[in-house]
């Protein structure tokens, strides 16, 4: 599924966007330098090629990345816990990072991706939902009500992991926020409506309310969390878009209250 910008002109009784949406522009360019710098872009070459590039990254992942298990313990992975790690890389014997803070790696969890399709996937609901939300909070809350959403998700998503082999998977992505994102404009326009390529009708653009683009999503975000494999963190859309749609409700419910 494919999305452009909704249109909001009957929401927003045909007023024009005040300002650019700085913030969203801000995070789709930090994500992006992070990516085109790190390993899994394969453009940086101090990274090397190959094998030796698949070994950095899961070095550079495993630094900056959340681990479950590291955030409830408030300490590293030790060498012993890395070992039994599952699924390891091939070749690549995983090495503990002492001098990383489990705290701090919630948020430069954010801004990593495992590639160029999870890059591209996340910032395209980042542009075509971001600018709305943001004008709709204002750019200082709105920054924070990103990090914090995604924050939540992230803990969220160890906590329910704690007892599982996942708690010792290194969790990245802007997921979490961005899903935060998804549920604030859930709530903030629900009967905007928003053009969608749809892949079973030959990519043909339609129009459909954005109570339904978005409540189709998050449905299948939750079956995805009882039926899906390993390898995508779906718990934490489902946390993020809560949250986001919890904290609009409170927004709106409070409309004398100015953007920061």
């Amino acid at each position: 599924m494919a999305l452009t910008a909704p249109d909001h002109t009957a929401a927003r009784g045909g007023r024009p966007q005040p300002s650019a949406p700085a913030v969203t522009y801000a995070l789709i360019a930090v994500n992006t330098l992070v990516f085109l710098l790190g390993p899994a872009a394969g453009l940086n070459p101090l990274y090397g090629t190959g094998q030796a590039r698949v070994c950095a990254e899961q070095r550079y992942e495993q630094r900056w990345g959340a681990v479950p298990a590291e955030l409830l313990a408030g300490r590293p992975l030790t060498a012993e816990q890395l070992a039994e790690a599952p699924d390891p890389v091939p070749g690549c014997p995983a090495a503990p990072t002492p001098g990383k803070h489990p705290a701090l790696s919630v948020l430069s969890g954010l801004f990593l991706h495992a590639g160029w399709l999870h890059l591209l996937g996340n910032l395209l609901f980042l542009h075509v939902f971001g600018p709305t939300v943001e004008q709709r909070l204002g750019r200082a809350r709105y920054a924070l009500f990103y990090l914090a959403a995604g924050s939540l998700a992230t803990y969220g998503f160890a906590l329910a992991e704690a007892h599982s082999p996942d708690s010792t998977r290194v969790l990245i992505g802007a997921s979490g926020a961005i899903s935060a994102v998804l549920g604030g404009y859930l709530r903030f326009h629900p009967r905007s409506r928003v053009t969608t390529l749809v892949p079973l009708l030959f990519f043909l653009p339609l129009r459909f309310p954005a109570w339904l683009v978005l409540g189709l999503w998050f449905a299948l975000q939750w079956w995805s969390v009882h039926s899906a494999g390993p390898g995508v963190a779906y718990l934490v859309h489902v946390i993020g878009f809560s949250a986001g749609f919890l904290y609009a409700c409170t927004v709106a419910r409070n409309p004398s209250r100015r953007p920061g």
